[in-house]
Protein backbone atom coordinates (compact mmCIF):
# COMPACT_ATOMS: atom_id res chain seq x y z
CA UNK A 1 0.00 0.00 0.00
CA UNK A 2 2.72 2.37 1.11
CA UNK A 3 5.80 1.43 -1.26
CA UNK A 4 9.28 1.61 -0.14
CA UNK A 5 13.06 -0.26 1.07
CA UNK A 6 11.12 -1.61 4.50
CA UNK A 7 14.12 -2.35 6.98
CA UNK A 8 12.61 -5.71 8.11
CA UNK A 9 12.95 -7.56 4.56
CA UNK A 10 13.56 -7.13 1.32
CA UNK A 11 9.86 -6.16 -0.61
CA UNK A 12 9.84 -8.43 -3.59
CA UNK A 13 6.95 -10.19 -2.58
CA UNK A 14 5.40 -6.61 -1.62
CA UNK A 15 5.64 -5.46 -5.10
CA UNK A 16 4.26 -8.33 -6.43
CA UNK A 17 1.04 -7.71 -4.22
CA UNK A 18 1.97 -3.09 -5.92
CA UNK A 19 1.29 -5.00 -9.31
CA UNK A 20 -1.71 -6.82 -8.09
CA UNK A 21 -3.64 -3.77 -6.21
CA UNK A 22 -5.30 -2.21 -9.27
CA UNK A 23 -7.68 -5.62 -9.22
CA UNK A 24 -8.34 -4.69 -5.52
CA UNK A 25 -8.89 -8.54 -5.12
CA UNK A 26 -7.19 -10.65 -2.41
CA UNK A 27 -8.90 -13.65 -3.74
CA UNK A 28 -6.52 -12.87 -7.34
CA UNK A 29 -3.57 -12.78 -4.99
CA UNK A 30 -4.31 -16.39 -3.23
CA UNK A 31 -5.41 -17.49 -6.94
CA UNK A 32 -2.23 -16.49 -8.34
CA UNK A 33 -0.41 -18.26 -5.89
CA UNK A 34 -2.04 -21.56 -6.32
CA UNK A 35 -0.52 -21.18 -10.06
CA UNK A 36 2.44 -20.40 -8.33
CA UNK A 37 2.31 -24.14 -6.28
CA UNK A 38 0.88 -25.53 -9.52
CA UNK A 39 3.65 -24.38 -11.64
CA UNK A 40 6.72 -25.75 -8.95
CA UNK A 41 5.08 -28.79 -9.77
CA UNK A 42 5.37 -28.81 -13.18
CA UNK A 43 9.27 -27.86 -13.38
CA UNK A 44 9.74 -30.87 -11.12
CA UNK A 45 7.55 -33.20 -13.10
CA UNK A 46 8.92 -31.54 -16.59
CA UNK A 47 13.15 -31.68 -15.27
CA UNK A 48 12.75 -35.35 -13.96
CA UNK A 49 11.37 -36.54 -17.41
CA UNK A 50 12.96 -34.38 -20.14
CA UNK A 51 16.34 -34.00 -18.34
CA UNK A 52 16.88 -37.27 -16.68
CA UNK A 53 14.35 -39.42 -18.19
CA UNK A 54 12.44 -40.65 -15.32
CA UNK A 55 9.30 -42.54 -16.36
CA UNK A 56 5.71 -40.54 -15.32
CA UNK A 57 4.98 -42.15 -12.19
CA UNK A 58 7.88 -41.55 -10.70
CA UNK A 59 8.50 -37.81 -12.17
CA UNK A 60 4.41 -37.55 -10.26
CA UNK A 61 5.62 -38.96 -7.29
CA UNK A 62 8.52 -36.57 -7.00
CA UNK A 63 6.24 -33.44 -7.71
CA UNK A 64 2.79 -34.77 -5.25
CA UNK A 65 3.48 -33.23 -2.17
CA UNK A 66 4.24 -29.61 -3.74
CA UNK A 67 0.58 -30.89 -5.00
CA UNK A 68 -1.02 -32.69 -2.27
CA UNK A 69 0.57 -31.32 1.01
CA UNK A 70 -2.50 -29.79 2.94
CA UNK A 71 0.24 -26.88 4.68
CA UNK A 72 1.54 -26.47 0.84
CA UNK A 73 -2.28 -25.26 -0.39
CA UNK A 74 -2.67 -23.51 2.88
CA UNK A 75 0.20 -21.38 2.77
CA UNK A 76 -0.92 -20.25 -0.62
CA UNK A 77 -4.31 -19.33 1.21
CA UNK A 78 -1.85 -16.99 3.25
CA UNK A 79 -0.66 -12.96 1.74
CA UNK A 80 2.95 -14.44 2.71
CA UNK A 81 5.95 -14.79 0.17
CA UNK A 82 6.74 -18.32 0.80
CA UNK A 83 4.76 -19.92 -2.12
CA UNK A 84 6.75 -17.02 -4.45
CA UNK A 85 9.94 -17.92 -3.42
CA UNK A 86 9.72 -21.79 -3.51
CA UNK A 87 8.32 -21.35 -7.17
CA UNK A 88 11.82 -18.77 -7.16
CA UNK A 89 13.92 -21.31 -6.03
CA UNK A 90 12.71 -24.55 -8.30
CA UNK A 91 12.94 -21.81 -10.96
CA UNK A 92 16.41 -21.13 -10.91
CA UNK A 93 17.80 -24.71 -10.37
CA UNK A 94 15.68 -25.71 -13.26
CA UNK A 95 17.18 -23.52 -15.61
CA UNK A 96 20.48 -24.95 -13.70
CA UNK A 97 20.06 -28.55 -14.66
CA UNK A 98 18.30 -28.07 -17.89
CA UNK A 99 20.94 -28.98 -20.03
CA UNK A 100 24.32 -30.25 -20.01
CA UNK A 101 25.99 -26.96 -21.12
CA UNK A 102 25.15 -23.88 -19.97
CA UNK A 103 25.04 -20.69 -22.37
CA UNK A 104 25.45 -16.68 -21.07
CA UNK A 105 21.82 -16.29 -21.85
CA UNK A 106 20.63 -18.67 -19.47
CA UNK A 107 23.35 -17.73 -16.88
CA UNK A 108 21.61 -14.18 -17.39
CA UNK A 109 18.14 -15.46 -17.09
CA UNK A 110 19.61 -17.49 -13.85
CA UNK A 111 20.97 -14.27 -12.51
CA UNK A 112 17.72 -12.15 -12.54
CA UNK A 113 15.98 -14.88 -11.05
CA UNK A 114 18.07 -15.31 -8.37
CA UNK A 115 18.15 -11.53 -8.09
CA UNK A 116 13.99 -11.81 -7.86
CA UNK A 117 14.38 -14.78 -5.13
CA UNK A 118 17.16 -12.58 -3.27
CA UNK A 119 14.70 -9.65 -3.03
CA UNK A 120 11.79 -12.00 -1.96
CA UNK A 121 14.04 -13.63 0.68
CA UNK A 122 17.45 -12.20 1.77
CA UNK A 123 18.06 -16.17 1.85
CA UNK A 124 18.20 -15.95 -2.45
CA UNK A 125 22.20 -14.14 -2.13
CA UNK A 126 23.39 -17.51 -0.34
CA UNK A 127 21.94 -19.68 -3.11
CA UNK A 128 23.49 -17.26 -5.51
CA UNK A 129 27.10 -18.15 -3.68
CA UNK A 130 26.02 -21.92 -4.04
CA UNK A 131 24.84 -21.90 -8.00
CA UNK A 132 28.21 -20.31 -8.76
CA UNK A 133 29.98 -22.87 -6.79
CA UNK A 134 28.44 -25.57 -8.25
CA UNK A 135 28.55 -24.18 -12.21
CA UNK A 136 32.52 -23.84 -11.18
CA UNK A 137 32.79 -27.72 -10.24
CA UNK A 138 31.05 -28.13 -13.68
CA UNK A 139 33.68 -26.49 -15.39
CA UNK A 140 30.54 -24.12 -17.70
CA UNK A 141 33.10 -22.13 -18.40
CA UNK A 142 33.50 -18.20 -17.04
CA UNK A 143 30.90 -16.56 -19.87
CA UNK A 144 27.86 -18.10 -17.76
CA UNK A 145 28.80 -17.54 -14.59
CA UNK A 146 29.92 -13.53 -15.22
CA UNK A 147 26.61 -13.48 -17.18
CA UNK A 148 24.92 -14.78 -13.97
CA UNK A 149 26.65 -12.44 -11.43
CA UNK A 150 25.98 -9.24 -13.53
CA UNK A 151 22.47 -9.87 -14.26
CA UNK A 152 21.76 -11.04 -10.07
CA UNK A 153 24.43 -8.04 -9.05
CA UNK A 154 22.37 -5.05 -10.73
CA UNK A 155 18.79 -5.51 -9.93
CA UNK A 156 20.08 -5.94 -6.26
CA UNK A 157 22.27 -2.97 -6.33
CA UNK A 158 19.72 -0.88 -7.04
CA UNK A 159 17.65 -1.76 -4.90
CA UNK A 160 20.27 -1.18 -2.05
CA UNK A 161 20.42 2.14 -3.36
CA UNK A 162 17.19 2.65 -2.86
CA UNK A 163 17.14 1.38 0.81
CA UNK A 164 19.65 3.68 0.81
CA UNK A 165 17.84 6.75 0.12
CA UNK A 166 14.94 5.73 1.91
CA UNK A 167 16.74 4.74 4.96
CA UNK A 168 20.32 6.21 4.73
CA UNK A 169 22.52 3.47 4.38
CA UNK A 170 23.29 1.27 1.63
CA UNK A 171 21.92 -2.23 2.40
CA UNK A 172 19.38 -4.13 2.06
CA UNK A 173 17.78 -3.95 5.68
CA UNK A 174 18.50 -3.30 9.39
CA UNK A 175 17.09 -6.78 10.68
CA UNK A 176 20.11 -9.29 10.14
CA UNK A 177 21.89 -8.08 13.18
CA UNK A 178 18.72 -8.27 15.35
CA UNK A 179 17.16 -11.38 14.03
CA UNK A 180 20.81 -13.23 14.98
CA UNK A 181 20.38 -11.80 18.47
CA UNK A 182 16.96 -13.47 18.56
CA UNK A 183 18.70 -16.76 17.99
CA UNK A 184 21.27 -16.37 20.62
CA UNK A 185 19.51 -14.79 23.38
CA UNK A 186 17.96 -18.14 23.87
CA UNK A 187 21.34 -19.27 25.42
CA UNK A 188 23.26 -16.38 25.79
CA UNK A 189 24.94 -15.77 29.36
CA UNK A 190 26.74 -12.56 29.54
CA UNK A 191 28.74 -14.07 32.29
CA UNK A 192 30.71 -16.60 30.02
CA UNK A 193 30.64 -13.80 27.20
CA UNK A 194 32.32 -11.93 30.07
CA UNK A 195 30.77 -8.39 28.99
CA UNK A 196 32.00 -5.81 31.61
CA UNK A 197 28.96 -3.29 31.93
CA UNK A 198 31.77 -0.66 32.77
CA UNK A 199 33.04 -0.84 29.63
CA UNK A 200 30.65 -2.45 27.55
CA UNK A 201 27.84 -0.70 28.28
CA UNK A 202 25.81 -1.23 24.80
CA UNK A 203 26.49 -5.12 25.11
CA UNK A 204 25.41 -5.31 28.39
CA UNK A 205 22.03 -3.90 28.11
CA UNK A 206 20.79 -7.01 25.52
CA UNK A 207 21.89 -8.84 28.93
CA UNK A 208 18.60 -11.16 30.29
CA UNK A 209 18.39 -12.57 33.78
CA UNK A 210 18.19 -16.14 33.26
CA UNK A 211 14.60 -15.95 35.74
CA UNK A 212 13.20 -13.63 32.28
CA UNK A 213 14.47 -16.46 29.44
CA UNK A 214 11.74 -17.92 27.25
CA UNK A 215 12.17 -21.35 25.51
CA UNK A 216 11.77 -19.91 22.07
CA UNK A 217 13.18 -17.41 20.22
CA UNK A 218 10.88 -15.22 18.36
CA UNK A 219 9.92 -13.48 21.75
CA UNK A 220 13.21 -11.65 21.86
CA UNK A 221 12.19 -9.74 19.30
CA UNK A 222 8.45 -10.01 18.34
CA UNK A 223 7.24 -9.27 21.63
CA UNK A 224 5.21 -6.00 22.58
CA UNK A 225 7.16 -4.61 25.65
CA UNK A 226 5.25 -4.56 28.88
CA UNK A 227 1.70 -5.90 29.48
CA UNK A 228 2.30 -9.36 28.67
CA UNK A 229 0.57 -12.04 30.09
CA UNK A 230 3.46 -13.38 31.90
CA UNK A 231 4.07 -9.65 33.30
CA UNK A 232 7.72 -9.81 32.46
CA UNK A 233 9.13 -6.92 29.75
CA UNK A 234 9.19 -9.29 26.73
CA UNK A 235 11.61 -7.10 25.00
CA UNK A 236 15.49 -6.27 25.56
CA UNK A 237 15.35 -4.13 22.44
CA UNK A 238 12.63 -1.73 24.30
CA UNK A 239 15.70 -0.71 26.31
CA UNK A 240 16.54 1.95 23.96
CA UNK A 241 14.43 4.69 22.82
CA UNK A 242 12.99 5.38 19.11
CA UNK A 243 12.23 2.15 16.20
CA UNK A 244 13.44 -1.27 17.13
CA UNK A 245 14.84 -1.77 13.71
CA UNK A 246 17.61 1.07 12.68
CA UNK A 247 21.29 0.33 12.58
CA UNK A 248 22.58 1.36 15.81
CA UNK A 249 20.32 -1.60 16.89
CA UNK A 250 20.72 -4.04 14.54
CA UNK A 251 24.75 -3.03 14.95
CA UNK A 252 24.89 -3.44 18.63
CA UNK A 253 22.60 -6.94 18.14
CA UNK A 254 24.67 -8.55 15.37
CA UNK A 255 27.82 -7.66 17.71
CA UNK A 256 26.27 -9.13 20.89
CA UNK A 257 24.74 -12.10 18.77
CA UNK A 258 28.44 -12.95 17.25
CA UNK A 259 30.13 -12.58 20.83
CA UNK A 260 27.47 -15.00 22.34
CA UNK A 261 28.13 -17.39 19.68
CA UNK A 262 32.30 -17.29 20.14
CA UNK A 263 31.60 -17.52 23.75
CA UNK A 264 29.12 -20.10 23.99
CA UNK A 265 29.63 -22.51 20.73
CA UNK A 266 28.53 -25.65 22.10
CA UNK A 267 25.45 -23.64 23.21
CA UNK A 268 24.85 -22.16 19.84
CA UNK A 269 25.06 -25.98 17.86
CA UNK A 270 22.63 -27.36 20.63
CA UNK A 271 20.19 -25.01 19.96
CA UNK A 272 20.51 -25.21 15.75
CA UNK A 273 20.71 -29.10 16.20
CA UNK A 274 17.51 -28.97 18.02
CA UNK A 275 15.45 -26.89 15.34
CA UNK A 276 17.29 -28.27 12.60
CA UNK A 277 15.59 -31.72 13.54
CA UNK A 278 12.37 -30.59 14.48
CA UNK A 279 11.90 -30.52 11.02
CA UNK A 280 11.97 -34.33 10.80
CA UNK A 281 9.22 -35.39 13.87
CA UNK A 282 6.18 -37.76 12.81
CA UNK A 283 3.66 -35.21 13.59
CA UNK A 284 3.81 -31.13 14.22
CA UNK A 285 4.48 -30.67 17.86
CA UNK A 286 3.43 -27.39 18.86
CA UNK A 287 5.99 -24.95 18.08
CA UNK A 288 7.14 -22.42 18.77
CA UNK A 289 3.44 -21.01 20.42
CA UNK A 290 -0.41 -21.67 20.16
CA UNK A 291 -0.91 -18.12 18.20
CA UNK A 292 1.95 -18.74 15.44
CA UNK A 293 1.23 -22.83 15.08
CA UNK A 294 -2.77 -21.95 14.29
CA UNK A 295 -1.67 -20.00 11.37
CA UNK A 296 -0.70 -22.58 9.64
CA UNK A 297 -3.86 -24.69 10.28
CA UNK A 298 -7.01 -24.93 8.26
CA UNK A 299 -9.97 -23.99 11.06
CA UNK A 300 -13.57 -23.84 10.15
CA UNK A 301 -14.12 -21.43 13.02
CA UNK A 302 -11.32 -19.26 11.67
CA UNK A 303 -12.52 -15.87 13.04
CA UNK A 304 -13.34 -13.45 10.69
CA UNK A 305 -11.98 -10.18 12.52
CA UNK A 306 -8.71 -9.00 11.18
CA UNK A 307 -6.05 -8.32 13.62
CA UNK A 308 -5.14 -4.52 14.11
CA UNK A 309 -1.37 -3.82 14.47
CA UNK A 310 0.27 -0.90 13.19
CA UNK A 311 1.90 -0.55 9.82
CA UNK A 312 4.20 1.65 7.82
CA UNK A 313 0.99 5.04 7.11
CA UNK A 314 -1.95 3.20 8.75
CA UNK A 315 -2.99 -0.36 10.52
CA UNK A 316 -3.39 -3.67 8.68
CA UNK A 317 -7.21 -3.81 8.79
CA UNK A 318 -7.68 -0.33 7.04
CA UNK A 319 -4.83 -1.37 4.36
CA UNK A 320 -6.24 -4.50 3.67
CA UNK A 321 -9.63 -3.16 3.39
CA UNK A 322 -8.02 -0.04 1.25
CA UNK A 323 -6.52 -3.12 -1.37
CA UNK A 324 -9.79 -4.97 -1.68
CA UNK A 325 -11.55 -1.79 -2.30
CA UNK A 326 -14.14 -3.56 0.70
CA UNK A 327 -14.09 -5.94 3.58
CA UNK A 328 -11.25 -7.94 3.56
CA UNK A 329 -11.53 -10.51 5.84
CA UNK A 330 -11.55 -14.13 5.22
CA UNK A 331 -14.81 -16.45 4.74
CA UNK A 332 -15.08 -20.00 5.36
CA UNK A 333 -16.76 -21.91 3.28
CA UNK A 334 -19.33 -25.16 4.15
CA UNK A 335 -18.57 -27.72 3.63
CA UNK A 336 -15.27 -27.39 2.04
CA UNK A 337 -13.48 -25.56 5.58
CA UNK A 338 -14.72 -28.68 6.81
CA UNK A 339 -12.98 -31.12 4.40
CA UNK A 340 -10.00 -29.10 4.57
CA UNK A 341 -9.99 -29.41 8.06
CA UNK A 342 -10.65 -32.67 7.69
CA UNK A 343 -8.00 -33.38 4.91
CA UNK A 344 -5.18 -31.54 6.81
CA UNK A 345 -5.26 -33.90 9.53
CA UNK A 346 -3.85 -36.33 7.35
CA UNK A 347 -2.42 -35.55 3.90
CA UNK A 348 1.20 -34.00 4.28
CA UNK A 349 4.40 -34.63 4.36
CA UNK A 350 5.29 -35.67 7.67
CA UNK A 351 8.63 -34.82 8.79
CA UNK A 352 9.59 -38.41 8.98
CA UNK A 353 8.99 -38.85 5.82
CA UNK A 354 11.36 -35.88 4.59
CA UNK A 355 14.41 -37.55 6.34
CA UNK A 356 14.43 -40.64 4.26
CA UNK A 357 14.12 -38.21 1.11
CA UNK A 358 16.96 -36.16 2.15
CA UNK A 359 18.51 -39.19 2.90
CA UNK A 360 18.49 -40.53 -0.45
CA UNK A 361 19.45 -37.39 -1.98
CA UNK A 362 22.67 -37.66 0.37
CA UNK A 363 23.61 -41.14 -0.77
CA UNK A 364 22.81 -39.76 -4.70
CA UNK A 365 25.70 -37.15 -3.74
CA UNK A 366 27.79 -39.68 -2.19
CA UNK A 367 27.65 -42.11 -5.07
CA UNK A 368 28.64 -39.17 -7.65
CA UNK A 369 31.41 -38.14 -5.17
CA UNK A 370 34.15 -38.23 -8.24
CA UNK A 371 31.75 -35.27 -9.74
CA UNK A 372 31.44 -33.82 -6.42
CA UNK A 373 27.71 -35.05 -6.14
CA UNK A 374 27.02 -34.27 -10.00
CA UNK A 375 23.53 -33.02 -10.93
CA UNK A 376 21.89 -34.04 -7.46
CA UNK A 377 24.75 -31.91 -5.74
CA UNK A 378 22.55 -28.22 -6.31
CA UNK A 379 18.96 -29.56 -5.37
CA UNK A 380 20.14 -31.60 -2.60
CA UNK A 381 22.37 -28.43 -1.11
CA UNK A 382 19.95 -26.03 -1.60
CA UNK A 383 17.20 -27.96 0.06
CA UNK A 384 19.65 -28.67 3.14
CA UNK A 385 20.49 -25.07 3.25
CA UNK A 386 16.51 -23.94 3.28
CA UNK A 387 16.06 -26.36 6.33
CA UNK A 388 19.49 -25.57 8.22
CA UNK A 389 19.56 -21.41 7.48
CA UNK A 390 16.55 -20.67 9.73
CA UNK A 391 17.87 -22.58 12.34
CA UNK A 392 20.96 -21.64 12.52
CA UNK A 393 20.10 -17.45 11.79
CA UNK A 394 16.80 -17.02 13.50
CA UNK A 395 14.27 -19.75 14.64
CA UNK A 396 13.06 -22.92 13.28
CA UNK A 397 9.22 -22.40 11.67
CA UNK A 398 6.77 -25.14 10.17
CA UNK A 399 6.80 -22.88 7.07
CA UNK A 400 10.36 -22.58 6.35
CA UNK A 401 10.34 -26.13 5.91
CA UNK A 402 8.13 -26.17 2.59
CA UNK A 403 10.25 -24.56 0.15
CA UNK A 404 12.93 -27.76 1.15
CA UNK A 405 10.56 -30.39 -0.12
CA UNK A 406 10.36 -30.09 -3.72
CA UNK A 407 14.49 -29.42 -4.12
CA UNK A 408 14.66 -32.96 -1.67
CA UNK A 409 12.26 -34.62 -4.19
CA UNK A 410 14.32 -33.54 -7.21
CA UNK A 411 17.38 -34.63 -5.16
CA UNK A 412 16.31 -37.86 -4.18
CA UNK A 413 14.23 -38.66 -7.51
CA UNK A 414 17.48 -37.86 -9.68
CA UNK A 415 19.22 -40.36 -7.38
CA UNK A 416 16.90 -43.58 -7.80
CA UNK A 417 16.17 -42.94 -11.54
CA UNK A 418 16.89 -46.22 -13.40
CA UNK A 419 19.58 -46.72 -14.69
CA UNK A 420 18.47 -47.09 -18.37
CA UNK A 421 16.86 -43.39 -18.06
CA UNK A 422 20.15 -42.50 -17.32
CA UNK A 423 21.51 -43.89 -20.15
CA UNK A 424 18.50 -43.04 -21.92
CA UNK A 425 18.33 -39.19 -21.36
CA UNK A 426 18.86 -37.00 -24.68
CA UNK A 427 21.34 -34.51 -22.62
CA UNK A 428 22.51 -36.80 -19.45
CA UNK A 429 25.80 -38.29 -20.10
CA UNK A 430 25.67 -42.31 -18.85
CA UNK A 431 27.21 -43.12 -15.62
Amino acid sequence: MHPRADVIRPVGYSLWLFLLKPFSSLTLVVFTQHLMGLATAVLVYLLLRRRFGLPGWGATLAAAPVLFDAYQIQMEQLVMSDSMFTLLVVGVVTLVLWREQLTWRIGAAVGLMLAVTALTRSIGLAILGLVVLYLLVKRVGWKPIVAMVIACALPVLGYMAWFRSDNGKFGMTYSDGLILYMRTAVFADCKKMEIDPRKELDLALMCLDVEQRKPYAQWYLWGQGQGRDDGTASEILHRWPGKKFDEFKNEIAGRFAKRAIMAQPGDYLRVVATDFLRSFHWGRPQFPDAKTFNQYEFRPDQPARLEVWSTYQGRADTDAFMYEQGPPETKTKQPWATFMDVYQDWFFLRGIMLAPIMLIGLYGVARRWRRLGGPVALPWLAAFGLLLAPAATAEFDYRYVLPAVPLACLAAAITLRPRSAATSAPTTPSE
